[in-house]
């Protein structure tokens, strides 16, 4: 038996079913039917209700952040943090080219454009290091005759660099501590795209609480869900406030009359969604407790395996939301995806890198050498919790 059909038999053993086994599918063992029940009978199912600001509450107790806005989805909860930071339309915002659509996406709704540095081998995230030989290399600071204050510009386009949006790949911490002193020092708000590590800790603080904002996801997929629904996380009130604000059409308080200060967007999440959240958060333990135990049992068989297991990065304390091995090339991942997958056992690619898109192709993209040996490894396995 080769290496490919020993994975198929122990994933098939794992999740102890001959039928289809999904990559990540939700659980739902807890009071999620109750809730939503009692979210029904409330009659307050959209924006306005008690379980939207419970979940928020409880967001925050889980994460260590001050404050948290609960969005309709994540790609909103990132629209809104840039605009909270000061990105404005044309310019350009940091990101890297290993990441899912939203980020990119997200950047552009605000006019502005991504450039692309690139993640290191073992964390699968923005690297710090080639992050400061760009800033070094490849830019200049200019004072701001109004704010009084030093921006950074792009030497190549001459555009100020605004933002910086590192992702924790697969829920595995990016070495944010270092993006964040790099960015402190060049003037550039960071904003964590925390989507997909929702209990993932980085030297014992939660991802998304190292920035200016981070941003989490509750899509169907991910380690806990709402069906769709994001989160906005900080430690400053003013943005807090304003993030609801915005994501409320920007409606001043009022009994009755309709008045709007700000361009504003309906990006609120709603109170059944929430519902479904607060039962789910109330998981969570239990939810990375059985996701690491099945992250160490596939170590302890990727080991003797010639395939290689991915492993939570240095000092990081990972939720291992999707698992990831690599292969040895791009051949040989091609060969396991249609493998596995002909055997009704999901497995996807890592995604496309964002600057062979069209929509991003003439972005501005540095030595992405590192992005571009994993693009044509790495393959995610089946992750559900058991």
């Amino acid at each position: 038996m080769n290496d490919f059909e020993q994975t198929i038999d122990f994933i098939r053993k794992r999740y102890n079913t001959k039928g289809f086994i999904p990559l990540h599918e939700p659980r739902f063992s807890g009071n999620e039917k109750k809730y939503l029940s009692e979210c029904i009978d409330s009659t307050f199912v959209s924006s306005v209700g008690k379980f939207v600001d419970l979940f928020e509450k409880k967001i925050c107790e889980y994460t260590g952040a001050r404050y948290a806005v609960a969005a309709v989805n994540g790609t909103a909860a990132i629209h809104i943090s840039l605009l909270l930071s000061g990105v404005k339309k044309d310019d350009e915002v940091i990101s890297q080219p290993l990441t899912f659509i939203a980020t990119a996406n997200a950047i552009s709704y605000t006019g502005a454009n991504p450039l692309f540095i690139d993640v290191d081998l073992d964390t699968m995230g923005l690297s710090p290091n080639k992050l400061e030989i760009f800033l070094k290399e490849k830019t200049i600071k200019k004072k701001n005759n109004i704010t009084g204050k030093f921006e950074t510009y792009n030497k190549q386009t001459k555009k100020c660099i605004s933002a910086c949006i590192p992702m924790h790949t697969f829920g595995h911490p990016a070495k944010i501590d270092e993006i964040k002193d790099i960015c402190n020092e060049y003037n550039i708000a960071l904003i964590e795209d925390a989507a997909e590590s929702l209990g993932s800790f980085y030297k014992e603080k939660h991802t998304g609480t190292y920035g200016l904002l981070g941003t989490l996801s509750f899509n169907g997929n991910k380690t806990i869900t709402t069906g769709g629904g994001g989160m906005i996380i900080t430690n400053n009130e003013k943005l807090a406030k304003l993030a609801k604000h915005l994501t409320t059409q920007a409606k001043v308080p009022h009994k009755w009359n309709y008045v709007h200060d700000f361009i504003g967007y309906n990006y609120r999440l709603t109170n059944l969604a929430a519902a479904l959240g607060v039962a789910q958060i109330e998981q969570l333990p239990k939810f990375i407790k059985s996701k690491r135990k099945l992250a160490q049992e596939y170590i302890s068989f990727f080991n003797s395996s010639g395939i290689t297991f991915f492993k939570e990065p240095k000092n990081c304390e990972s939720n291992y939301w999707l698992n990831a091995v690599l292969l040895k090339n791009r051949k040989e991942r091609d060969l396991f995806l249609e493998k596995t997958n002909s055997k009704g056992i999901m497995t996807r690619p890592i995604w496309e890198l964002m600057n062979r898109l069209p929509m991003f192709k003439n972005c501005q993209v540095e030595n992405i050498d590192n992005s571009e040996f994993l693009v044509d490894r790495v393959v995610n396995i089946p992750s559900s919790v058991i």
